[in-house]
């Protein structure tokens, strides 16, 4: 398949090893999702949420099994849409990046304006558009910077939530809410929680759009992607057991900081304060690493003329795509400024499961062997039901922001052949 980017675009520097690949996907999984998006699910679910976990699992575990191969393949910046374009056509590679950069567009305005609800809540749009220029300028300075500063995030993300399960499980609340973890629950609010819960899983996607800056990346994305999501899995389930022991599934549905209210149950208010500092810090991290993988999504777009060609355009000195990362910044802080997008997290769940509906159709094609195709027929299948099962807005948005990429690959297919 003929490519139509320019032959002399540099390739960016490989300096990133497993340790530093697997902590790139734990800032993206464990940030702000675990503090925000329990309750939500909670409410969805109900006593099933641990239930509607284990099937988001299941579908991350699918996608990253399809993403790890098909990264091995093909080791380059540009994650989905560089497999969808090599295995499926050029079409499926330009609505994979689609559907990436416009629902991690909005993730981005969210991680933001969450950092923003925590550290000032009268001044959280400033504070958002804050974040967003200072993590795009530690992104310009280099990745290895971007990875240094996220293992700095996660360490310290890790400690604020081994708090808060240490307070709940050994409170004395453990034994009033034991009953509530378990229960019975409708199929439905377990799908829709599960598709709630999926937004969280998603960061390991940052690994395979960072193919061109890591190590042996046949070895080093292989290992890296399901290393960093067994991790983030582990810690979910024991927060989420924890936060259900002390509130109660009912509890934890209403509440609108769910591990604050949490550590206040179990008798510990003094740690709330130390919460709340702490979701600041994941969201900071998963907006570093929203960043970084969209502006190499937008630099691999933008080699193949996707997206305008100056974005393709690498730094020569900090070699990182420096047009593509103040591109995006400059679109987000925008975002951040001036819009709420609470309502967007249900929106950018429906994107980032079609783009992995679109990896697991690319990956089905890698080996006929039947055995070989039943993980990814599996993870397209359950991205396609999770995707349909969140709030009908956030499908009818998603499908229609869908329609004009397609329409948008149309009108440019068009003009090429005039």
């Amino acid at each position: 398949m003929t490519r139509s980017a320019a032959p002399s675009s540099p390739e960016l520097r490989r300096t990133l090893g497993v340790g530093d690949a697997v902590v790139v996907g734990l800032g993206s999984m464990i940030g702000a999702g675990i503090f925000a998006a329990l309750g939500p699910a909670a409410r969805a679910a109900g006593s099933g949420l641990l239930l509607g976990l284990a099937v988001a699992a299941v579908v991350a575990y699918c996608n990253a099994d399809s993403s790890a191969r098909l990264a091995a393949r093909y080791p380059a910046s540009g994650g989905t849409y560089v497999y969808g374009r090599e295995r499926l056509g050029m079409f499926w590679g330009h609505l994979a990046g689609w559907a990436f950069v416009v629902g991690k567009t909005a993730s981005c305005a969210a991680m933001a304006l969450t950092v923003g609800a925590y550290v000032w809540p009268g001044q959280a749009h400033a504070v958002a558009v804050a974040a967003v220029v200072a993590l795009t300028a530690v992104n310009y300075g280099g990745v290895q910077k971007s990875a240094w500063l996220t293992r700095v995030i996660v360490a310290i993300v890790l400690a604020v939530l081994a708090s808060v399960v240490a307070v709940c499980l050994g409170s004395g609340a453990f034994t009033a809410h034991r009953a509530a973890i378990g229960g019975s629950v409708g199929a439905g609010g377990v799908l829709q929680a599960a598709g709630l819960l999926f937004f969280a899983f998603a960061g390991y996607a940052r690994i395979a759009t960072l193919g061109e800056e890591v190590r042996d990346p046949a070895r080093t994305i292989r290992r890296a992607i399901p290393l960093a999501l067994g991790i983030t899995l582990a810690v979910y389930v024991f927060v989420a057991v924890a936060a259900l022991s002390v509130l109660g599934a009912d509890g934890l549905g209403r509440a609108a900081a769910p591990l604050a209210d949490a550590v206040r149950a179990a008798g510990v208010p003094g740690l709330v304060p130390v919460v709340r500092a702490g979701a600041a810090v994941a969201a900071l991290g998963s907006l570093l690493a929203l960043v970084l993988g969209v502006s190499r999504t937008t630099l691999a777009m933008a080699r193949d003329r996707h997206l305008p060609g100056a974005l393709a355009a690498v730094h020569p000195r900090f070699q990182v795509p420096h047009r593509a990362e103040l591109s995006v910044g400059a679109v987000v802080a925008v975002l951040a400024a001036t819009v709420d997008v609470r309502g967007a997290i249900g929106f950018s769940s429906f994107g980032v499961l079609a783009y992995y509906a679109i990896a697991n159709a690319a990956a089905w094609t890698l080996d006929p062997a039947p055995a070989r195709r039943a993980v990814p027929a599996l993870g397209l299948v359950g991205c396609l039901t999770l995707a349909f099962a969140l709030p009908w807005l956030s499908v009818a948005v998603g499908s229609g922001v869908l329609a004009a990429g397609m329409a948008s690959y149309g009108v440019r297919r068009w003009w090429a052949a005039r």
